[in-house]
């Protein structure tokens, strides 16, 4: 098939696009605007393969789009491109808003005039494939899990526009009869993960021996999913999935923020010890909670462990020193992140309200 990842170039995105270069047959088109958070090198990999193209272009320009799919032809999208970072949609909204509202209403308008003028066997075999977060379904409190069937309760002007774009998905499928399937999933983490978020945050800041900030007192609970486990799941949705279905996507792996920073620590000991012998965790920081900050997220699973076959491979202790290992290895790639930042910070450049960097989710 012909897959269209929007965002390609992000975290997720990127190791879809890896993940089906190397282990299916599809043909993939990549588009991206390369915002900050964007990065070609992570598709490094797989550029020089047939099968995969790039397009740099905005979900918000609706030209740019049409042009996109008429030119592919897709048999599959998958909208990944979103803004997702917490605390840079606390301080500035206004970019949520466009990205991930107005860009996935641009998106499935495009996509419904492509599906509209298809043959009926490719109209047949199309998906809208649109990837979300469970942080729309709110905070839970000790127990319980999200479903596919929880009420919606964002939280963040994050969650919001993701729980706008998810509800703009749905009607376009009801009102319009787009096939579109729907995933929700918890916290990634992974190789290639830009250094804004909390698990590449800890382990760059500790190789730096600097603080390592953690909000309140880290008793914040997230399930964490590893990065390649998801995409298997992304692919077992869009190839088998029935359209109008949704599917949440989660790692079985609950831990408390100040649980999985020590667990980071550990393994920072073992495999790059400090020079004066000391642990890492003796740099954890406690700063000051963020505004609204959720308490729990956990995700319910079984539906697409039932309909679909999926599960996760990797438990978190093993996904923890794949990616620690990875970040040890490839220094190359993040340092080079991290000098762009400073340098628009001595140009005075805007940053995210925690300094750039996000130490929650």
């Amino acid at each position: 098939m012909r897959i269209l990842v929007t965002g390609g170039a992000g975290f997720i995105g990127s190791a879809l696009v890896r993940h089906l270069i190397r282990h299916s047959g599809h043909e993939v088109l990549t588009l991206d605007a390369l915002t900050y958070a964007a990065t070609l090198t992570a598709l490094a990999p797989v550029a020089d393969d047939p099968r995969y193209r790039f397009v740099q272009a905005d979900v918000c320009d609706a030209a740019a789009v049409g042009r996109a799919i008429r030119g592919f032809r897709p048999d599959v999208i998958t909208h990944l491109a979103a803004e997702s970072h917490v605390d840079r949609s606390i301080d500035a909204p206004a970019a949520f808003i466009d990205t991930n509202v107005v860009g996935t209403f641009t998106m499935l308008n495009a996509a419904h005039a492509y599906w509209q003028g298809l043959p009926p066997v490719e109209r047949a075999r199309f998906r809208f494939h649109h990837i979300s977060t469970d942080e729309v379904f709110g905070s839970l409190g000790d127990t319980g899990a999200f479903t596919e069937s929880t009420p919606y309760d964002p939280r963040s002007p994050y969650s919001a526009s993701k729980a706008a774009s998810d509800h703009l998905v749905s009607a376009w499928g009801h009102s319009y009869g787009l096939p579109v399937i729907l995933t929700n999933c918890s916290n990634n983490y992974g190789p290639y993960h830009f250094p804004e978020k909390m698990i590449p945050l800890m382990i760059v800041k500790a190789l730096g021996g600097e603080r390592l900030p953690v909000y309140g007192r880290g008793e914040n609970v997230r399930d964490w999913l590893y990065v390649e486990d998801h995409v298997r799941a992304l692919q077992a949705v869009f190839e088998r999935g029935a359209p109008g279905r949704r599917y949440n996507i989660g790692g079985n792996a609950e831990r408390r923020n100040i649980d999985v920073v020590r667990a980071l620590c550990a393994l920072l000991d073992r495999l790059h010890p400090r020079p004066d012998g000391r642990s890492y965790a003796g740099q954890i920081d406690f700063v000051a909670d963020r505004p609204g900050h959720d308490l729990r997220y956990a995700i319910d699973a079984t539906r697409i462990r039932e309909e679909l076959g999926w599960a996760p491979q990797e438990s978190f202790e093993t996904g923890l020193e794949k990616t620690v290992r990875w970040y040890l290895a490839n220094a190359d790639w993040w340092r080079p992140i991290l000098a762009e930042r400073a340098a628009d910070q001595r140009r005075g450049l805007a940053q995210s309200p925690n300094g750039f960097f996000n130490a929650s989710r």
